[in-house]
Protein backbone atom coordinates (compact mmCIF):
# COMPACT_ATOMS: atom_id res chain seq x y z
CA UNK A 1 0.00 0.00 0.00
CA UNK A 2 1.26 3.51 -1.23
CA UNK A 3 1.93 6.13 1.46
CA UNK A 4 -0.09 9.84 1.23
CA UNK A 5 2.76 12.33 0.07
CA UNK A 6 4.09 14.62 2.88
CA UNK A 7 2.09 17.52 2.96
CA UNK A 8 4.50 19.44 4.83
CA UNK A 9 7.36 19.04 1.66
CA UNK A 10 4.79 19.90 -0.86
CA UNK A 11 3.85 23.01 1.63
CA UNK A 12 7.36 23.83 1.35
CA UNK A 13 8.19 23.05 -2.37
CA UNK A 14 5.34 25.40 -3.19
CA UNK A 15 6.43 28.31 -0.74
CA UNK A 16 10.07 27.45 -2.55
CA UNK A 17 8.73 28.15 -6.00
CA UNK A 18 6.17 31.40 -4.86
CA UNK A 19 9.74 32.78 -2.90
CA UNK A 20 12.08 32.28 -6.50
CA UNK A 21 9.44 33.81 -8.52
CA UNK A 22 8.98 36.37 -6.34
CA UNK A 23 12.63 37.45 -6.77
CA UNK A 24 12.56 37.01 -10.03
CA UNK A 25 9.77 39.41 -10.76
CA UNK A 26 11.64 41.86 -8.02
CA UNK A 27 14.76 41.40 -10.41
CA UNK A 28 13.13 42.01 -13.24
CA UNK A 29 11.68 45.49 -11.41
CA UNK A 30 15.15 46.52 -10.31
CA UNK A 31 16.40 45.94 -13.84
CA UNK A 32 13.66 48.12 -15.33
CA UNK A 33 14.01 50.53 -12.49
CA UNK A 34 17.56 51.69 -12.58
CA UNK A 35 17.39 51.44 -16.87
CA UNK A 36 15.08 53.85 -16.24
CA UNK A 37 16.81 56.38 -13.94
CA UNK A 38 19.37 55.82 -16.13
CA UNK A 39 17.39 57.21 -19.09
CA UNK A 40 15.96 59.90 -16.88
CA UNK A 41 19.50 61.12 -16.53
CA UNK A 42 20.64 61.11 -20.06
CA UNK A 43 17.98 61.96 -21.52
CA UNK A 44 18.20 66.32 -20.89
CA UNK A 45 21.49 65.80 -22.46
CA UNK A 46 20.93 64.27 -25.06
CA UNK A 47 17.38 66.59 -25.96
CA UNK A 48 20.21 69.51 -25.28
CA UNK A 49 23.20 68.50 -27.33
CA UNK A 50 20.65 67.66 -30.09
CA UNK A 51 18.22 70.54 -29.44
CA UNK A 52 18.58 71.45 -33.23
CA UNK A 53 16.88 68.44 -34.27
CA UNK A 54 14.24 68.08 -31.11
CA UNK A 55 13.16 71.67 -30.84
CA UNK A 56 11.32 72.57 -33.90
CA UNK A 57 9.95 68.87 -33.80
CA UNK A 58 8.66 69.42 -30.11
CA UNK A 59 7.43 72.87 -30.93
CA UNK A 60 5.87 71.55 -34.17
CA UNK A 61 4.21 68.81 -32.55
CA UNK A 62 2.52 70.94 -29.83
CA UNK A 63 1.25 73.77 -32.37
CA UNK A 64 -0.13 71.00 -34.75
CA UNK A 65 -1.71 69.01 -31.61
CA UNK A 66 -3.49 72.58 -30.80
CA UNK A 67 -4.60 72.79 -34.71
CA UNK A 68 -6.40 69.82 -34.75
CA UNK A 69 -10.12 71.24 -33.46
CA UNK A 70 -9.19 73.32 -36.21
CA UNK A 71 -8.67 70.99 -38.64
CA UNK A 72 -10.92 68.82 -37.52
CA UNK A 73 -13.83 72.12 -38.13
CA UNK A 74 -12.18 72.04 -42.38
CA UNK A 75 -12.66 68.23 -43.01
CA UNK A 76 -16.06 68.49 -41.37
CA UNK A 77 -16.94 71.04 -43.96
CA UNK A 78 -15.72 68.44 -46.65
CA UNK A 79 -12.51 70.20 -47.01
CA UNK A 80 -9.68 67.82 -48.19
CA UNK A 81 -6.79 66.99 -45.41
CA UNK A 82 -4.12 68.44 -47.39
CA UNK A 83 -6.35 72.10 -48.22
CA UNK A 84 -7.16 71.84 -44.54
CA UNK A 85 -3.47 71.63 -43.12
CA UNK A 86 -2.46 73.85 -45.19
CA UNK A 87 -5.07 76.49 -44.47
CA UNK A 88 -4.49 76.07 -40.69
CA UNK A 89 -1.09 76.80 -41.22
CA UNK A 90 -1.53 79.76 -43.09
CA UNK A 91 -3.86 80.95 -40.69
CA UNK A 92 -1.32 80.38 -37.69
CA UNK A 93 0.85 82.05 -39.45
CA UNK A 94 -0.81 85.16 -40.51
CA UNK A 95 -1.50 85.58 -36.67
CA UNK A 96 2.20 84.56 -35.18
CA UNK A 97 3.85 87.12 -37.06
CA UNK A 98 1.34 89.88 -36.64
CA UNK A 99 1.87 89.67 -33.04
CA UNK A 100 5.67 89.18 -33.50
CA UNK A 101 5.83 92.34 -36.11
CA UNK A 102 3.49 94.39 -33.02
CA UNK A 103 6.21 93.73 -31.16
CA UNK A 104 9.81 93.50 -32.87
CA UNK A 105 9.06 96.76 -35.07
CA UNK A 106 8.64 99.44 -32.20
CA UNK A 107 10.88 97.16 -30.02
CA UNK A 108 13.93 97.79 -32.29
CA UNK A 109 13.40 101.93 -31.97
CA UNK A 110 13.45 101.19 -28.21
CA UNK A 111 16.77 100.28 -28.24
CA UNK A 112 17.92 102.77 -30.56
CA UNK A 113 16.57 105.02 -27.95
CA UNK A 114 17.90 102.63 -24.93
CA UNK A 115 21.71 104.76 -24.90
CA UNK A 116 20.26 108.37 -25.13
CA UNK A 117 18.15 107.48 -22.13
CA UNK A 118 20.96 105.84 -19.65
CA UNK A 119 20.71 109.39 -18.48
CA UNK A 120 17.36 109.78 -17.80
CA UNK A 121 17.26 105.93 -15.77
CA UNK A 122 20.67 107.07 -13.62
CA UNK A 123 18.92 109.74 -12.61
CA UNK A 124 15.28 108.02 -11.66
CA UNK A 125 17.84 105.00 -9.92
CA UNK A 126 20.11 107.90 -8.38
CA UNK A 127 18.62 106.91 -4.89
CA UNK A 128 19.14 103.35 -5.53
CA UNK A 129 22.89 103.86 -6.87
CA UNK A 130 23.80 106.04 -3.79
CA UNK A 131 22.63 103.21 -1.35
CA UNK A 132 24.51 100.93 -3.61
CA UNK A 133 27.70 103.12 -3.70
CA UNK A 134 27.55 103.14 -0.27
CA UNK A 135 27.07 99.45 0.56
CA UNK A 136 29.87 98.85 -2.18
CA UNK A 137 32.33 101.32 -0.23
CA UNK A 138 31.71 99.90 3.05
CA UNK A 139 32.55 96.35 1.68
CA UNK A 140 35.86 97.96 0.04
CA UNK A 141 36.63 99.20 3.30
CA UNK A 142 36.11 96.53 5.18
CA UNK A 143 38.06 94.14 2.95
CA UNK A 144 41.21 96.12 3.05
CA UNK A 145 40.97 96.02 6.76
CA UNK A 146 41.01 92.58 7.24
CA UNK A 147 42.65 91.40 4.23
CA UNK A 148 45.15 94.31 3.63
CA UNK A 149 45.53 96.07 0.47
CA UNK A 150 47.81 94.04 -2.48
CA UNK A 151 50.25 95.64 -4.43
CA UNK A 152 48.99 94.29 -8.04
CA UNK A 153 46.46 94.74 -9.79
CA UNK A 154 44.31 92.05 -11.98
CA UNK A 155 44.19 93.41 -15.67
CA UNK A 156 41.25 91.59 -17.70
CA UNK A 157 41.07 92.71 -21.31
CA UNK A 158 37.80 91.41 -23.03
CA UNK A 159 37.69 91.18 -26.58
CA UNK A 160 35.15 93.73 -28.77
CA UNK A 161 31.74 91.83 -28.73
CA UNK A 162 30.33 91.08 -31.75
CA UNK A 163 27.63 93.45 -33.33
CA UNK A 164 23.64 92.94 -33.31
CA UNK A 165 24.09 92.61 -37.18
CA UNK A 166 26.61 89.51 -37.19
CA UNK A 167 24.85 87.90 -34.57
CA UNK A 168 21.52 88.07 -36.36
CA UNK A 169 23.45 87.11 -39.99
CA UNK A 170 24.92 83.88 -38.65
CA UNK A 171 21.75 82.81 -36.68
CA UNK A 172 19.60 83.78 -39.28
CA UNK A 173 20.31 80.78 -41.66
CA UNK A 174 19.62 78.17 -38.68
CA UNK A 175 16.69 79.89 -37.79
CA UNK A 176 14.96 80.00 -41.25
CA UNK A 177 15.67 76.02 -41.67
CA UNK A 178 14.30 75.61 -38.20
CA UNK A 179 10.98 77.03 -38.98
CA UNK A 180 10.96 75.56 -42.27
CA UNK A 181 11.50 72.57 -40.92
CA UNK A 182 8.89 73.08 -38.78
CA UNK A 183 6.28 74.25 -41.04
CA UNK A 184 6.69 71.06 -42.32
CA UNK A 185 6.52 68.65 -39.97
CA UNK A 186 3.24 70.33 -38.93
CA UNK A 187 1.69 70.22 -42.13
CA UNK A 188 2.27 66.24 -42.49
CA UNK A 189 1.11 65.76 -39.03
CA UNK A 190 -2.43 67.64 -39.96
CA UNK A 191 -2.40 66.18 -43.62
CA UNK A 192 -2.26 62.84 -41.98
CA UNK A 193 -3.82 62.89 -38.65
CA UNK A 194 -7.24 61.65 -39.68
CA UNK A 195 -5.90 58.74 -41.47
CA UNK A 196 -2.83 57.88 -38.75
CA UNK A 197 -5.57 58.01 -36.01
CA UNK A 198 -8.39 55.49 -37.66
CA UNK A 199 -4.90 53.42 -38.26
CA UNK A 200 -3.94 53.21 -34.73
CA UNK A 201 -7.21 52.74 -33.14
CA UNK A 202 -8.12 49.60 -35.84
CA UNK A 203 -4.70 47.99 -35.06
CA UNK A 204 -5.68 47.02 -32.01
CA UNK A 205 -6.41 43.60 -30.56
CA UNK A 206 -9.03 44.08 -28.91
CA UNK A 207 -12.25 46.44 -29.05
CA UNK A 208 -11.29 47.59 -25.46
CA UNK A 209 -7.82 48.39 -26.20
CA UNK A 210 -9.06 50.32 -29.24
CA UNK A 211 -11.36 52.05 -27.21
CA UNK A 212 -8.98 52.79 -24.61
CA UNK A 213 -6.71 54.28 -27.58
CA UNK A 214 -9.08 56.38 -28.65
CA UNK A 215 -9.79 58.07 -25.99
CA UNK A 216 -6.24 58.64 -24.86
CA UNK A 217 -5.82 60.63 -28.42
CA UNK A 218 -9.22 62.21 -27.72
CA UNK A 219 -8.21 63.60 -24.34
CA UNK A 220 -4.68 64.53 -25.21
CA UNK A 221 -5.89 66.69 -28.36
CA UNK A 222 -8.74 67.91 -26.21
CA UNK A 223 -6.56 69.19 -22.58
CA UNK A 224 -3.83 70.29 -24.92
CA UNK A 225 -6.25 72.32 -27.58
CA UNK A 226 -8.20 73.42 -24.79
CA UNK A 227 -5.45 75.26 -22.98
CA UNK A 228 -3.91 76.93 -25.43
CA UNK A 229 -7.22 78.44 -26.61
CA UNK A 230 -8.06 79.49 -23.13
CA UNK A 231 -5.07 80.79 -22.37
CA UNK A 232 -4.27 82.57 -25.23
CA UNK A 233 -7.63 84.28 -25.00
CA UNK A 234 -6.81 85.36 -21.66
CA UNK A 235 -3.33 86.69 -22.61
CA UNK A 236 -4.79 88.50 -25.10
CA UNK A 237 -7.16 89.99 -23.23
CA UNK A 238 -4.62 91.07 -20.45
CA UNK A 239 -2.50 92.67 -23.37
CA UNK A 240 -5.17 94.80 -24.65
CA UNK A 241 -6.42 95.65 -21.38
CA UNK A 242 -3.02 96.48 -19.89
CA UNK A 243 -2.23 98.29 -23.49
CA UNK A 244 -5.37 100.63 -22.77
CA UNK A 245 -4.25 101.31 -19.09
CA UNK A 246 -0.86 102.14 -20.64
CA UNK A 247 -2.46 104.57 -23.38
CA UNK A 248 -4.00 106.56 -20.84
CA UNK A 249 -0.56 106.71 -18.59
CA UNK A 250 0.76 108.14 -21.90
CA UNK A 251 3.55 105.12 -21.97
CA UNK A 252 4.65 104.94 -25.66
CA UNK A 253 3.48 102.09 -27.71
CA UNK A 254 1.38 100.62 -25.24
CA UNK A 255 0.22 97.40 -28.12
CA UNK A 256 3.78 96.46 -28.05
CA UNK A 257 4.05 96.26 -24.87
CA UNK A 258 0.56 95.13 -24.16
CA UNK A 259 2.02 92.40 -26.75
CA UNK A 260 4.83 91.80 -24.56
CA UNK A 261 2.32 90.90 -21.50
CA UNK A 262 1.13 88.29 -23.25
CA UNK A 263 3.74 86.41 -24.64
CA UNK A 264 4.94 86.58 -21.38
CA UNK A 265 2.35 85.56 -19.33
CA UNK A 266 2.29 82.14 -21.54
CA UNK A 267 4.93 81.00 -18.96
CA UNK A 268 3.59 80.75 -15.51
CA UNK A 269 5.64 82.34 -12.64
CA UNK A 270 8.63 83.72 -14.21
CA UNK A 271 6.99 85.36 -17.64
CA UNK A 272 5.07 88.01 -15.34
CA UNK A 273 8.34 88.64 -13.56
CA UNK A 274 10.21 89.10 -16.78
CA UNK A 275 7.71 91.57 -18.20
CA UNK A 276 7.78 93.79 -14.78
CA UNK A 277 11.42 93.88 -15.27
CA UNK A 278 10.73 95.18 -19.22
CA UNK A 279 8.69 97.63 -17.92
CA UNK A 280 10.72 98.86 -15.15
CA UNK A 281 13.11 99.96 -17.62
CA UNK A 282 10.67 101.31 -19.84
CA UNK A 283 9.04 103.24 -17.60
CA UNK A 284 12.00 104.51 -16.34
CA UNK A 285 13.41 105.55 -19.84
CA UNK A 286 10.35 107.57 -20.37
CA UNK A 287 8.99 109.34 -17.10
CA UNK A 288 11.26 112.20 -15.37
CA UNK A 289 9.70 111.42 -11.94
CA UNK A 290 10.52 107.82 -10.76
CA UNK A 291 7.07 107.51 -8.87
CA UNK A 292 5.30 108.01 -12.04
CA UNK A 293 7.97 105.74 -13.94
CA UNK A 294 6.94 102.95 -11.62
CA UNK A 295 3.09 103.31 -13.12
CA UNK A 296 2.77 100.69 -15.27
CA UNK A 297 4.44 98.09 -13.82
CA UNK A 298 1.95 98.68 -10.75
CA UNK A 299 -0.65 98.92 -13.24
CA UNK A 300 0.45 95.66 -14.82
CA UNK A 301 1.21 94.06 -11.57
CA UNK A 302 -2.55 94.80 -10.22
CA UNK A 303 -4.07 93.69 -13.52
CA UNK A 304 -1.87 90.20 -13.33
CA UNK A 305 -2.63 89.44 -9.93
CA UNK A 306 -6.53 89.54 -10.31
CA UNK A 307 -6.21 88.09 -14.04
CA UNK A 308 -4.08 84.59 -12.22
CA UNK A 309 -5.70 84.33 -9.12
CA UNK A 310 -9.54 84.70 -10.30
CA UNK A 311 -10.11 84.72 -14.11
CA UNK A 312 -7.66 81.60 -15.05
CA UNK A 313 -8.73 79.60 -12.15
CA UNK A 314 -12.03 79.87 -12.75
CA UNK A 315 -11.59 79.16 -16.36
CA UNK A 316 -8.52 76.98 -17.03
CA UNK A 317 -9.34 74.92 -13.46
CA UNK A 318 -12.40 73.75 -14.33
CA UNK A 319 -10.76 71.40 -17.27
CA UNK A 320 -7.30 71.18 -16.01
CA UNK A 321 -5.77 71.20 -12.79
CA UNK A 322 -2.15 70.78 -11.83
CA UNK A 323 0.34 70.94 -9.15
CA UNK A 324 1.72 74.33 -8.81
CA UNK A 325 5.30 72.64 -8.16
CA UNK A 326 4.88 70.34 -11.21
CA UNK A 327 5.21 73.73 -13.25
CA UNK A 328 7.49 75.35 -11.72
CA UNK A 329 9.76 72.10 -12.34
CA UNK A 330 8.66 71.87 -15.57
CA UNK A 331 9.37 75.40 -15.74
CA UNK A 332 13.11 75.24 -14.68
CA UNK A 333 13.83 71.77 -16.95
CA UNK A 334 12.53 72.80 -19.92
CA UNK A 335 14.12 76.28 -19.47
CA UNK A 336 17.57 74.75 -18.86
CA UNK A 337 17.24 72.48 -21.45
CA UNK A 338 15.88 74.59 -24.49
CA UNK A 339 15.84 78.31 -23.36
CA UNK A 340 13.10 80.23 -23.42
CA UNK A 341 11.43 78.65 -25.84
CA UNK A 342 11.58 75.68 -23.75
CA UNK A 343 9.62 76.95 -20.70
CA UNK A 344 7.38 78.31 -23.24
CA UNK A 345 6.93 74.50 -24.34
CA UNK A 346 6.80 73.54 -20.14
CA UNK A 347 3.24 73.77 -19.73
CA UNK A 348 1.78 71.93 -23.11
CA UNK A 349 4.47 69.37 -22.97
CA UNK A 350 3.46 68.58 -19.23
CA UNK A 351 -0.27 68.83 -20.29
CA UNK A 352 0.17 65.46 -22.90
CA UNK A 353 2.26 63.65 -20.10
CA UNK A 354 0.18 64.19 -17.84
CA UNK A 355 -3.02 63.01 -20.21
CA UNK A 356 -0.94 59.67 -21.79
CA UNK A 357 0.04 58.42 -17.90
CA UNK A 358 -3.26 59.59 -16.15
CA UNK A 359 -4.88 56.94 -19.67
CA UNK A 360 -1.76 54.29 -19.35
CA UNK A 361 -1.01 54.55 -15.54
CA UNK A 362 2.04 55.50 -13.58
CA UNK A 363 4.95 53.45 -12.31
CA UNK A 364 4.32 52.51 -8.45
CA UNK A 365 8.17 52.79 -7.03
CA UNK A 366 6.75 53.66 -3.58
CA UNK A 367 5.30 50.27 -4.11
CA UNK A 368 8.53 48.74 -5.22
CA UNK A 369 10.37 49.76 -2.73
CA UNK A 370 8.44 48.31 0.11
CA UNK A 371 7.22 44.64 -1.43
CA UNK A 372 3.90 45.74 -3.62
CA UNK A 373 5.00 47.47 -6.98
CA UNK A 374 3.25 47.15 -9.68
CA UNK A 375 5.83 44.93 -11.50
CA UNK A 376 5.50 42.25 -8.77
CA UNK A 377 3.44 39.87 -8.25
CA UNK A 378 1.54 39.29 -5.13
CA UNK A 379 2.22 36.05 -3.34
CA UNK A 380 0.03 34.64 -0.58
CA UNK A 381 1.51 34.46 3.32
CA UNK A 382 0.66 30.69 3.49
CA UNK A 383 0.40 28.63 0.85
CA UNK A 384 -3.62 26.30 0.70
CA UNK A 385 -2.89 22.77 2.11
CA UNK A 386 -3.68 19.79 0.03
CA UNK A 387 -7.53 18.92 -0.35
CA UNK A 388 -8.44 15.74 1.94
CA UNK A 389 -8.77 13.61 -1.36
CA UNK A 390 -5.99 14.25 -3.19
CA UNK A 391 -4.97 11.33 -5.44
CA UNK A 392 -2.22 9.46 -3.82
CA UNK A 393 1.12 8.96 -5.70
Amino acid sequence: MEERPNTSFLQAMMSGRAAEALRRDRLLAAIALFGGIGIAIALPFALQAGAAFFLPVTAALVIAIALVPMLEWFERRRVPSAVSAFLCIAVFLVVANAAVAAIIVPASGWFALLPERVIRIRHNLRPLLDIYNSLDRFVSNTQATFMGKSGHQLVVSLGKPSSLLDVVASSAPVAILQMFFAVLVVFFFLSGWTRMRRQTITSRGSFTSALTTARVIQEMVDATSAYLATITMINISLGLLVAGAFWLIGLPDPLMWGGIVALSNYMPYLGPIMASLLLALGGLMVFRDAWYAILPVATFICCHLIESNLITPALVGRRLTINPLLILVSLSFWGWVWGPVGALLAVPILIIAKTVLDAAGKPDIAGFLFEEGTLTSPVPETPSPLPPDAPEA
